[in-house]
């Protein structure tokens, strides 16, 4: 199908490519102990923890506090600790005898939000940006939950060294949200320093999804996503005589509208697309013609070639778009990709395989089939790109009550999304289900000797 050739290719290659991937026998290992276990450490140890980050978030490339209390969580745990990767970036390693290497990652940024979750620990937290500005911070993507989850995982692996063989390379990532912390990482010479992965792991809790479910597609698992800067000059007139001017605010109109043509004329209508105008800022004055507006794009796409596309339609339509309202060539449309990551591919042998211990560990019941809901995005794609070699596993775990579904279907409050101020997860069944979904897929690619 046209919609995935890109994928498909991809996938033929991994399949290609990819070693045998068999599930290890390890019915030997106590699933219902470890439950047990990582639920108790979240009472008695975590759930504090979570709280801590919760209401103390912070900007992406500035999580400074964070990956210090991150720092010092994975020391105490016993696990060797390297800070100031790639900016504000944790590694951790842990040393177990010989086996593969794992990449365990969770991000760690807030997002410019005030929260109105309506939480007793709700963030009041405000931090001054890396323009200089001043902003509200807030967890208001679940970020809180995977770092807790990954010290969860920590704790619990130290104390079962007999249960596993190899090395475990804890990632606290920076920037996210700005999906620029993971290639910020790899550019500071993650895999040259600490080593290549043999497998890399990820998960992100999902308010679209149920409490005690996990879900991991073969293939792709999330869009891409490029951040896009409009700038459309303009000559500055009184509000009374447009004609003695050339108003920006009008010509940027004109992009917004047209640049929604590329989705319904030129994007092949199976495919998934989006462009979205976030931010248009113009102007001073009721009765002022500004000479500048700026606009702010998120384009999102599930094929390269696509995304491709998509980039140079938007360029295309902004710079003409300028040229045919009069803009003299000294004064052109300036169009900026100003952040970026690729499609994130779940390598196929392997989510076979992890999808298999999921349902196998965690419970048939607790594996649910994956479906893309939205075009989410995630910068996890760097650390398994297919000039990398690595094969990734990127999972999502249930956030949100079922019974907060049901009374949404009854007519009661909506599930609030990521990003959104209202955002919340209940905590105790997204850490230690995260924790333990980790824990099951460490112990089947790592077998003890």
């Amino acid at each position: 199908m046209n919609i995935f050739r890109t994928a498909a290719a991809t996938i033929a290659l991994t399949l290609a490519t990819s070693p045998a991937i068999i599930l290890a026998d390890n019915h030997a290992v106590d699933h219902d102990a470890i439950k047990a276990a990582v639920e108790a450490d979240y009472d008695s140890y975590l759930a504090p923890l979570f709280v801590h980050f919760h209401e103390n978030p912070e900007l992406s490339f500035l999580e400074n506090e964070t990956a210090a209390r991150m720092a010092e969580e994975l020391r105490q745990a016993g696990v060797t600790v390297t800070q100031g990767v790639g900016g504000t970036g944790v590694v951790g390693m842990l040393e177990n005898g010989e086996g593969p290497l794992i990449l365990v990652r969770a991000d760690m940024d807030g997002l410019p939000v005030v929260e109105k979750s309506g939480l007793e620990y709700a963030s009041t937290a405000t931090q001054v940006g890396q323009d200089g500005k001043e902003y509200p911070v807030m967890h208001a993507c679940g970020h809180d939950v995977h770092i807790t989850s990954l010290v969860g995982t920590a704790r619990k692996l130290v104390e079962m060294k007999d249960k596993w063989s190899g090395t475990i390379m804890f990632i606290v990532q920076p920037a996210e949200e700005r999906v620029g912390g993971a290639k910020a990482m790899l550019a500071d010479g993650l895999y040259e320093r600490f080593g290549k992965p043999d497998y890399a792991l990820a998960f992100h809790v999902a308010s679209v999804l149920p409490t005690g479910k996990v879900s991991a597609a073969e293939g792709i698992q999330y869009s891409s996503a490029d951040s896009v800067d409009i700038k459309v000059p303009g000559i500055g007139a009184h509000g009374a005589s447009p004609h003695a001017g050339r108003d920006p605010v009008y010509i940027a109109s004109q992009i917004v509208t047209g640049l929604q043509s590329i989705i319904s004329r030129e994007v092949q209508p199976l495919q998934p697309a989006v462009i979205t105008v976030g931010s248009f800022h113009s102007g001073s004055k009721h009765n002022i013609i500004s000479d500048l507006a700026e606009l702010q794009l998120t384009v999102r796409a599930n094929d390269e070639k696509v995304r491709a596309q998509l980039l140079d339609a938007i360029k295309r339509i902004a710079v003409n778009t300028g040229k045919a309202h009069g803009l003299p060539d000294d004064m052109p449309v300036e169009v900026v990709v100003s952040e970026g990551t690729p499609v994130t591919y779940n390598n196929v042998a392997l989510a076979k395989r992890l999808n298999g211990v999921m349902k196998r560990d965690l419970g048939e019941e607790s594996f649910l089939e994956f479906r893309q809901q939205g075009m989410g995005a995630e910068d996890f794609s760097y650390f398994v790109a297919e000039d990398m070699g690595v094969p990734g596993y990127y999972f999502a775990v249930g956030g949100t009550p079922q019974e907060a579904f049901d009374a949404a279907e009854n007519g009661g409050p909506a599930v609030p999304s990521h990003h959104s101020p209202l955002f919340k997860v209940a905590p105790r069944p997204s850490v230690t289900l995260g924790t333990r979904a980790m824990i099951a897929a460490v112990l089947d690619l790592a077998p003890a000797d």
